[in-house]
């Protein structure tokens, strides 16, 4: 983790490092469980490094990809002056570099921040969540953002992807391969297809448990954003405002729109999502209310401390 000045959260980063350790046991795993099902360690290994280059590649080029799919562009400061200098003021307080500033014309009310270091970030609004939001609320989103920025939340996220990544190939090639290459006969044949079917079954389980671990993740590392910026504003009341405005102005967004940007709901501030709870187990955020419910004891804790 970057050394800044956002407030650490040591229960939330136990808690993530466990689930981190636990992705990395099922890459493990299924690299493993290839090498037995298959009986080749080559074939095993040469699966796993591929899986690792996407995974690499969506790191690499993840600034690239996500300003390509939000239709954004990158603004300076004569172009956007208020909204660079609100980022050099948290940038500052958070003694972070300041990532490039980027925005998108869209409606949905929404903002993201993604980029493979802090160097070569990038924080992204929507024309729709300026036109929404005052200036604290604004700030307490900005706040959130740069929290995943310094955190390396993008790095972290892509590592985690990994497994998963990983054993979606195994699966799609070893349906195909049980679907084509078991046509020779005989013992030789047989084990063939018995294999394929064991790689299959690993890379099913291991793909399941993998998804549901990376979206356990991504609440706790959601948790974790809205906890440092609200204690870098001492504002946490502003950005429970934020959230309330964005997730109740998805309503008022066509779906035609909403499925437009499905893609970068992980990296979103709220997903992009209308009339749906967000408190299953495949949610990529917490629930509006668990957030809610953790600004209210930060409020309070500021104002112990204060008194």
């Amino acid at each position: 983790m970057a050394q800044t000045r956002f407030l650490p959260d040591r229960g939330l980063t136990t808690r993530m490092t466990l689930v981190m350790f636990l992705l990395g046991g099922l890459f493990v795993t299924l690299v493993v469980g290839i090498m037995f099902a298959v009986q080749s360690a080559a074939l095993a290994m040469v699966v796993g490094l591929v899986g690792l280059g996407i995974a690499f590649f969506q790191w690499w080029s993840s600034d690239t990809l996500a300003m390509r799919a939000m239709r954004a562009r990158e603004v300076s400061p004569q172009e956007a002056p208020e909204l660079h200098g609100m980022i050099d003021r948290l940038c500052a307080m958070a003694d972070m570099p300041k990532p490039r500033v980027g925005v998108s014309d869209m409606d949905i009310p929404n903002a993201f921040a993604t980029g493979r270091s802090p160097d070569r970030a990038v924080v992204c609004v929507t024309t729709g969540i300026l036109r929404r939001l005052d200036a604290e609320e604004l700030e307490g989103v900005l706040a959130h953002e740069l929290s995943h920025v310094a955190h390396r939340d993008v790095m972290v996220m892509t590592i985690a992807s990994s497994a998963g990544i990983v054993a979606g190939m195994v699966t799609r090639g070893a349906q195909y391969g049980a679907m084509f290459g078991g046509g020779r006969g005989g013992k030789e044949g047989n084990a063939r297809v018995v294999g394929l079917l064991l790689a299959l079954v690993v890379s099913l389980v291991v793909y399941a448990i993998s998804f549901f671990l990376t979206r356990l993740l991504s609440r706790y590392r959601e948790l974790c954003a809205d906890r440092a910026g609200a204690y870098l504003t001492l504002k946490p009341a502003a950005l429970a405002s934020a959230l309330q405005k964005i997730t109740g102005e998805m309503a008022s967004i066509p779906q035609r729109d909403l499925r437009t940007t499905r893609a970068m709901n992980a990296f979103f501030i709220a997903p992009a999502i209308s009339g749906a709870s967000f408190s299953t187990l495949t949610a990529t955020h917490p629930s509006l209310e668990q957030r809610l419910e953790q600004l209210a004891r930060i409020q309070a804790d500021l104002g112990r401390q204060g008194a």
